[in-house]
């Protein structure tokens, strides 16, 4: 089984940025914790701080992996392009974030995402990539 996983802008400097809201963990490092937890999963990894090349890689990934899970980061909240992404995939995507974003500034409390996604997990750190990847397994990725 394949897991895709994308990650948006300022996203790569994970460990180093906002630690007191993200950690201090880069996001390669999460990504081997995992691989060693679910070792029959192939995982797909994708970062990019450039709205056009996230929606590429949803459209090159969304027909072809079994799951998706999607941390658009800031373009959460403004990308109606990346919303349509998501709608218009066949693969189901699960909206992860680091922090909850609930509790933070106001415009982080609305996305153009989660209407389309299966699903949405906020606030567990890093582990809220290790949930998103538990619930595809648990649905037999579905």
């Amino acid at each position: 089984m394949k897991i895709s996983i994308i990650n948006g802008p300022n996203l790569n400097l994970l460990g180093v940025r906002e630690t007191e809201i993200y950690g201090f963990s880069n996001f390669e490092d999460y990504l081997k914790t995992l691989k060693h937890k679910f070792p029959s999963i192939n995982f797909d990894y994708f970062q990019s701080n450039i709205e056009g090349e996230i929606i590429d890689r949803l459209h090159h990934v969304g027909f072809e992996s079994d799951g998706i899970i999607l941390n658009a980061a800031a373009y959460t909240h403004t990308s109606v392009g990346i919303a349509d992404a998501v709608k218009a995939i066949k693969t189901k995507v699960i909206e992860v974030h680091i922090s909850n974003t609930s509790s933070r500034e106001d415009f982080r409390h609305s996305s153009f995402i989660t209407p389309h996604a299966k699903g949405l997990i906020t606030g567990f750190g890093l582990d809220s990539y290790y949930l998103a990847v538990s619930s595809f397994v648990l649905n037999n990725y579905k």
